[in-house]
């Protein structure tokens, strides 16, 4: 009860048929045929770039560290 059998399948391409014309429908399927073809051109273009090598890694180095000032007791309280 769930299936389509083939006197189904043959008035929905009927329905089909009446609502879009054969010109429609054949559009339709030219334009689908382009997609496909360029999705594959683009699938194979891919493959075929060579791969550039990955950036290279900078070092990070740390900024210089100033010493650090030396205290030196004076004799404030005179």
């Amino acid at each position: 009860m769930g299936s389509f059998s083939l006197p189904h399948l043959i008035v929905m391409a009927l329905v089909v048929l009446v609502l879009f014309g054969r010109g429609r429908i054949s559009e339709m399927m030219g334009d689908f045929g382009k997609g496909i073809k360029s999705f594959k051109q683009g699938m194979s273009d891919e493959d075929n770039k060579p791969v550039p090598p990955p950036p290279a890694q900078l070092q990070q180095v740390p900024p210089p560290v100033a010493p650090a000032p030396v205290h030196t007791p004076t004799d404030q309280a005179q």
